[in-house]
């Protein structure tokens, strides 16, 4: 009997409103019941759709991906003010993908009902479920269904479902099915399932059995119930609240499910014979890029080729031996790879940045491009730092390139904007993330469904607050090595377990008991949508034929549309995330130099260092003294400390100090500054490579410094280096003994002694772990640089600039005028006379002006 059932009316966690399972337990329980395969039927959305496809085939059972829909009233643009009295309680539809079609047409509809639909609820109409019906198989839905609706609100008269029932067999055919369901304390329940029974005889219709499944086990009734209360706003105490009034919502086994419905053993087979029909295969989307038009029906690689050479004219005036042989590399890795449209697109994106007088940087690895550079997508040249672009990109490891790309944070959506009209509308997004539920949220969230019950309301807060405190302050055993930072998130069954404190607030008090059981049962379930910080994906096809997509969130105002699924999700489709991210500091740099040109006629080019030299006394002074605020990356107290001490004199030694200032490589802080100052001898860890360490006086801070070492000490191509320095980062024991294998024997053959090979990979290990992105750290020491150097020299204008930036947070203006006044600029209040909309140098006062609120 195990095989005579599948359940094909399934809510996970992303049923925002009232679901609760994981899609991988789902799909596990299934295996386990030994049932063949299993729906996903989110409300209103296809979420979980990949990760749930991608758990199902892990677990060989037949993913069918779905979605519950709602149904207007009438057409989906009416904003009628019945369906607002309804408070979104629009009617419900169950629909399946039978095939890639359907699947398609499914994305179709869950993108229209967002955007096309949106009232209360994601709506589709009788017309969209007409032009999309095609491989996509119905069911009448639950008891908020259309069909049972017509069926309850007609007292016993069936004309209106007969109506409803007619429609859909007409446009679905054989592909619509009316559902029968049971769940205790339903009321109308009976009456619907005897009503869907004599329209199946009447009419035809097939009949199918469902189990309204909002979690996995009997026992994740309670956990569901706190869950819909806090995503609701709930009280557990209310019982007019949105709730299951039984735990029978959960993945039943087939004989269950045949005790629930003796009487229907073909609606039960039913749900297999719909699961067979359904053949959806998806597979991963080799990455597709955004076709960049070239002149002349020149190829892309051509057209890359001849655009860098004529950017290394234009940056070095005549091009070196060795600017030509790193250009020749990077375009031959580029052309191998097949990324070359990849990087014209971004050096569209960055003629349009830099023709509008947009602020902007490249941080990560891709600042390690000299095609970048030559591109004047970045703004550093890569060869005197000993970037090497193998760490960005290379023949070994063929995955997509990633160029983090950050612009003055007001001038962002300009960027988003020029893409949208560059690409079109349709093939441009933002990227939704989900929120799930952190350790002491939940501990909060769980608490406050707790009041106005049997518990009183200051006791239940009480031991909410005993037991985040007790969070808060514990520290995580960790079972890594010791070089390793510990977890930074730890869920509270760790703590539970190892928190001696925990345990005995829990024996002593019965009310965090509760508390805690209550969030450890909600704790890492999905809360909300929102939408990436930075993520935007532009595609070559319409978005729609790979990912649904929503109306973004509120306070989102770029005017795109968001996708459904998530940024893993999108890789497994083909699509790529672009990172536009917003950064202050940039923006700040950005009106400095505008005020700059306004007070004192003077047109400063940021990258110019004859205008700005990377030498500055004054600069490393204030470094030096301490005096940080205002200096991107270096305030905060303990940063503060160790760039005082450090006393910079290079943009090589704050690059350093920003990639060491992390947990786990900040132990080596302090080596570094006594033997910059002499007060501690150099030491390498080998001879062999104290040239890959001189600029960081004998420490390994970069993860590039590791490859190469790999490099020179074992023989390893940059391109093998870097899979080596991912594999240190996993530590796999069968990875690690391969490539520790690998690189012993590498050294022997140049030279060195079997156990030197042994003791420098050992050495090296942890440090590919924790080590920083050079190239990152080079691009932030320069941001960092120009911020203390504009603070040290031009103090007026960047104040003022650093005020305009802060407005909207007046701790940071309250700090800002205070640190103005140390340096005798004076603040002025504001005067009808001339005051302006924000702050202004105001010339009359002093000597040098001050500033005008």
């Amino acid at each position: 009997m195990t095989d005579q059932f599948v359940h094909l009316h399934n809510h996970s966690e992303y049923s925002l409103l009232d679901g609760y399972g994981h899609v991988e337990d789902m799909v596990g329980r299934a295996a386990e019941l030994g049932q063949p395969a299993m729906a996903l039927t989110d409300h209103g959305n296809v979420y979980a759709a990949i990760d749930f496809y991608k758990a199902a085939k892990s677990v060989d059972v037949k993913p069918i991906i779905g979605m519950e829909g709602y149904v207007a009233f009438g057409s989906r643009h009416d904003r009628t003010a019945a369906e607002g009295a309804s408070g979104g309680s629009q009617p419900h539809i169950t629909l399946l993908a039978e095939d890639l079609t359907g699947y398609r047409n499914l994305l179709q509809l869950a993108t229209k009902a967002h955007l096309e639909g949106f009232y209360y609820r994601p709506r589709v109409d009788r017309e969209l479920l007409a032009e999309h019906s095609e491989g996509v198989i119905v069911l009448s839905g639950c008891l908020s269904g259309e069909l049972a609706r017509d069926v309850l609100r007609t007292n016993g008269d069936l004309a209106a479902a007969r109506q409803t029932a007619g429609w859909y067999r007409e446009v679905f055919g054989d592909r619509y099915y009316l559902e029968l369901m049971h769940h205790d304390h339903v009321p109308g329940q009976d009456t619907v399932n005897k009503a869907v029974c004599q329209l199946s005889e009447e009419m035809g219709i097939d009949l199918v059995v469902t189990n309204d499944c909002h979690y996995v086990y009997p026992e994740d009734a309670p956990h569901q119930d706190t869950l819909t209360c806090i995503v609701t706003s709930s009280k557990l105490a209310d019982h007019r609240r949105l709730r299951m009034e039984d735990d029978s919502y959960y993945v039943k086994s087939a004989a269950e499910m045949a005790d629930v419905f003796p009487e229907h053993p073909g609606a039960l087979r039913n749900s297999l014979a719909i699961a067979e029909r359904c053949t959806l295969e998806l597979t991963q989307r080799r990455t597709k890029l955004p076709e960049f038009p070239t002149p002349d029906g020149a190829s892309s690689a051509e057209y890359l080729r001849t655009i860098s050479y004529k950017g290394a004219l234009e940056r070095y005036g005549e091009i070196s031996e060795s600017v030509t042989e790193r250009l020749e590399k990077e375009l031959y890795i580029i052309t191998e790879t097949d990324f070359a449209d990849y990087f014209l697109v971004v050096w569209d994106i960055f003629r349009f940045v830099k023709r509008e007088g947009i602020l902007s940087t490249v941080r990560g690895s891709a600042a390690s491009s000299l095609v970048l550079y030559c591109l004047q997508v970045t703004d550093f040249d890569p060869l005197p730092y000993g970037l090497f672009f193998e760490r960005f990109l290379n023949v070994e490891r063929r995955e997509m390139p990633d160029i983090d790309m950050e612009f003055a944070d007001d001038r962002r959506g300009e960027v988003i904007q020029y893409c949208l009209e560059r690409f079109g509308p349709e093939r441009v997004a933002q990227i939704t993330t989900f929120g799930t539920m952190k350790a002491r949220a939940a501990i909060r969230d769980a608490a406050r469904v707790m009041e106005d019950g049997a518990i009183k309301n200051a006791d239940i807060n009480e031991a909410c607050n005993r037991l985040v405190r007790v969070v808060a302050n514990h520290s995580p055993v960790s079972n890594v090595d010791e070089d390793e930072a510990p977890p930074r998130e730890f869920k509270l069954q760790t703590v539970k377990e190892q928190s001696a404190e925990l345990q005995q607030l829990i024996r002593q008090n019965s009310v965090a008991a509760e508390v805690l059981e209550k969030a450890m049962g909600v704790e890492g379930r999905v809360r909300n949508v929102s939408t990436h910080a930075a993520g935007v994906v532009i595609s070559d096809d319409p978005l729609v034929k790979y990912t649904a997509l929503q109306r973004p969130q509120k306070g989102n105002d770029t005017g795109l549309a968001a996708t459904q699924y998530s940024m893993y999700p999108m890789e497994f489709a083909g699509l790529l995330k672009w990172d536009f991210l917003g950064l202050t500091n940039l923006a700040v740099l950005d009106r400095c130099l505008k005020i700059i040109a306004e007070h004192r006629g003077q047109k400063i080019d940021l990258y110019d260092t004859a205008q700005v030299p990377l030498d500055d006394e004054a600069t490393f002074k204030l470094m030096a003294d301490g005096d940080t605020f205002g200096s991107f990356q270096l305030e905060g107290a303990g940063m503060t400390r160790y760039i005082k001490d450090l006393k910079p004199t290079s943009i090589d030694d704050i690059a350093a100090m920003i990639a060491l200032y992390r947990p786990g490589p900040m132990q080596h802080i302090d080596r570094l500054i006594a033997c910059k100052h002499g007060r501690q001898p150099i030491e390498y860890p080998h001879p062999a490579i104290a040239h890959l360490l001189d600029t960081t006086y004998g420490v390994i801070v970069y993860q590039d410094q590791v490859m190469l070492t790999a490099q020179d000490f074992a023989g390893y191509t940059l391109g093998e280096a870097d899979i080596l320095r991912k594999a240190m980062g996993k530590k796999v024991p069968a990875i690690m003994r391969e490539e520790e294998r690998k690189f012993v024997e590498g050294a022997v053959r140049k030279g060195h002694s079997e156990q030197e090979g042994r003791d420098l990979f050992t050495y090296i290990l942890p440090f590919a772990g924790y080590g920083f992105n050079k190239a990152h750290a080079v691009s932030y020491a320069y941001i960092t640089y120009w911020t203390t150097y504009f603070k040290a020299n031009y103090p007026l204008e960047y104040f003022v600039a650093m005020l305009e930036s802060f407005t909207g947070a007046p701790e940071r203006v309250q700090r800002c005028i205070l640190e103005a006044k140390k340096r005798a600029i004076e603040v002025l209040p504001p005067d009808i006379n001339v005051s302006k909309t924000s702050f202004t140098v105001d010339e009359n006062v002093g000597d040098h002006g001050g500033i005008r609120y």
